[in-house]
């Protein structure tokens, strides 16, 4: 669990370097170079296959987690527990249900339409015109605030799992839990707050 999830870390870091790329005054000439390289190039296409498993290990593995946790107490405690429990730990399932919603909408806007398993009308030199797609998406102001709450709902899910990822893996020490805890929250922000950037430059500045 811990390594997967420091594996889509990494992987949202690259993404949201792409998905910058909507921000450039240029007609979208970075972003759709950017995705037609990665519907083009053979080494991008085995990464997307690994990548898909790492979503559906990872949830999977999050749903059996949380069914033992549950199970091992069918019985709630009738006084609440005194030790220290971080508190979206107690949450983790219910954000990680919501960026799971988060996924379906994003596959069916983007990655099934580059599989061609949904068809779109905005076409460009043969290919899914996926800057104008994106862009069509985040002129719609409930679009624009779906995505926006659930990139919030996904820096929760992330402020927590950064640092249970590390000290999972026995990454702990009174020296430098400090600078983890830091770098997480940290992480945890900018990441999805430069998701949000995007439904707003639309919105708002464009």
């Amino acid at each position: 669990m811990a390594f997967l999830g420091i594996f889509l870390m990494i992987f949202l870091v690259v993404h949201l370097g792409i998905n910058l790329c909507l921000l450039r005054s240029d007609g979208g000439a970075w972003f759709t170079a950017a995705a037609h390289f990665m519907g083009t190039n053979y080494v991008i296409k085995v990464f997307e296959v690994i990548l898909m498993g790492g979503f559906v290990l990872h949830i999977l593995i999050g749903i059996i987690l949380q069914i033992q946790n549950w199970m091992a107490r069918p019985v709630r405690y009738k006084v609440i527990n005194k030790t220290y429990t971080p508190f979206m730990s107690k949450y983790m399932i219910y954000t990680g249900g919501i960026v799971l919603v988060f996924l379906i909408i994003h596959f069916m806007n983007f990655y099934f339409i580059k599989l061609g398993w949904i068809s779109t009308t905005l076409i460009s030199e043969g290919e899914p015109d996926f800057y104008n797609i994106a862009r069509a998406l985040f002129m719609q102001p409930f679009y624009s605030l779906l995505y926006i709450v659930l990139f919030i709902a996904l820096g929760f899910h992330l402020n927590h799992a950064f640092q249970a990822a590390w000290q999972t893996l026995g990454v702990n020490h009174p020296q430098y839990d400090n600078c983890i805890h830091w770098f997480g929250t940290l992480y945890a922000i900018i990441i999805p707050l430069g998701f949000i950037i995007i439904p707003v430059y639309f919105l708002f500045i464009q």
